[in-house]
């Protein structure tokens, strides 16, 4: 009889994929500077990997949806982003630099394997009145490798080097492949089931984002928030280098960000259903929004304690996405549905940090009010959409 796959292995594989995917960024960037002494050419490749993304999210989903073993094909795409990230390193410096950055692109297609694709592996995991929790812990690997994975690049690369950074990436995302190959199969389909087409799924999926009132909401809304997140990680440097004395500094803000997120979903897995998650997504985008206006007034003690205050409205937003993602998904359409909103999310954060670039070097504070923003428009964003006029589980039953 064959050994019931643990919540222990998959939390280790996620942390372990997640935290080398954290990482594979800051020190692509750190590598592609060293060898290059280009700023521009290294936040290409960060920028090649990360908005490629948004494409490849979608048609992953679709694609661990059909398959009988998504763990296998989970397994694949690991292997195949680790190897980019190898191909990226070994090309710096000797390939044309427009090659490297088409490997980057096509490497970055399966960076939604390491998000939204493993976590719609986990109602397969975890059963019942025991996933709310498992929610709640899944999302605390996502602080955690947010917390660990720059920390191991700029420590490895002071230490050992910029490549160095890039090849311990390289290990920790291969170091998930036990975890991924074993996840549970997927049950068998009863017979006469007729099968769709990949295109069918996909445009199945996308109906069900929108059509589905509470997911359509937690979208929208994490979409926007994640617009803001985008507009303060750009600001983070000048922040350092303006109120804490120095650019690198800006990191221990980001390590703050992810250690109150971390300790705010610590609290969310012990009581798991203390607060609905339709209300965390737009509450946690307003206790983001008074974060980002704290961190325009220019005090370090202020701005590390707006910065922890952004952090518990970011962890919990999360749990509470994952969650509704969970409710609402058809099984048939949830590696989609995960991976879609992943992308989305990437390309959310890509936007903004895109636009506060040139609104910082005009004024940080007029970024930060910015980014305040359009946080706040994150919980209209989410009363926008209209509730559902019949029960979502009449509905639910329906499009299964």
């Amino acid at each position: 009889m064959r050994r019931r796959y643990s919540l222990h292995l998959y939390l280790a594989g996620a942390v372990a994929a997640r935290a080398g995917d954290e990482m594979s960024g800051p020190a692509l960037m750190l590598a592609g500077f060293a060898v290059a002494g280009s700023t521009v050419e290294a936040s290409s490749l960060l920028a090649g990997v990360t908005l490629s993304a948004a494409v490849g999210g979608p048609v992953l989903g679709a694609l661990l949806d059909r398959a009988r073993r998504p763990g296998l094909l989970l397994a694949g795409a690991l292997v195949m982003y680790a190897a980019g990230l190898g191909v990226i390193l070994v090309g710096l410096g000797r390939l044309p630099f427009a090659v490297t950055i088409v490997i980057a692109v096509v490497t970055g297609l399966l960076g939604p394997a390491l998000s939204g694709g493993w976590t719609a592996q986990l109602p397969r995991v975890v059963l019942g009145d025991h996933l709310p929790r498992a929610n709640a812990l899944d999302a605390m690997t996502f602080s955690v490798a947010s917390l660990a994975g720059p920390a191991l690049a700029g420590g490895v690369a002071e230490v050992l080097g910029a490549p160095s950074a890039v090849v311990i990436s390289v290990a920790l995302v291969t170091l998930a492949l036990p975890a991924a190959w074993m996840l549970p199969a997927r049950p068998p389909r009863a017979r006469g089931t007729r099968r769709t087409s990949a295109i069918s799924d996909l445009a199945a999926g996308m109906r069900v984002i929108v059509e589905r009132p509470s997911l359509a909401r937690a979208t929208l809304s994490s979409v926007v928030s994640c617009v803001a997140q985008g507009m303060l990680t750009t600001c983070i440097p000048l922040l350092g280098e303006r109120v804490l004395g120095g650019a690198g500094r800006g990191a221990v803000l980001l390590s703050c960000a992810a250690v109150s997120a971390l300790a705010a979903n610590a609290v969310l897995a012990r009581f798991p259903r203390a607060v609905a998650p339709d209300t965390i997504i737009w509450a946690s985008a307003l206790v983001q929004a008074a974060a980002l206006a704290l961190a325009t007034m220019g005090s370090p003690v202020v701005l590390i304690v707006a910065v922890l205050v952004a952090g518990i409205g970011e962890g919990p937003q999360l749990t509470a996405l994952f969650a509704i993602r969970h409710r609402e998904a058809p099984d048939h359409l949830r590696g989609h549905i995960f991976t879609t909103g992943a992308s989305l999310k990437i390309t959310g954060f890509a936007l903004g940090a895109a636009v506060a670039g040139p609104v910082v070097t005009w004024s940080l504070p007029g970024a930060l009010a910015i980014a305040a923003s359009v946080a706040v428009l994150a919980a209209p964003a989410f009363f926008a959409v209209p509730s559902a006029t019949a029960d979502s589980s009449e509905g639910r039953a329906m499009s299964t």
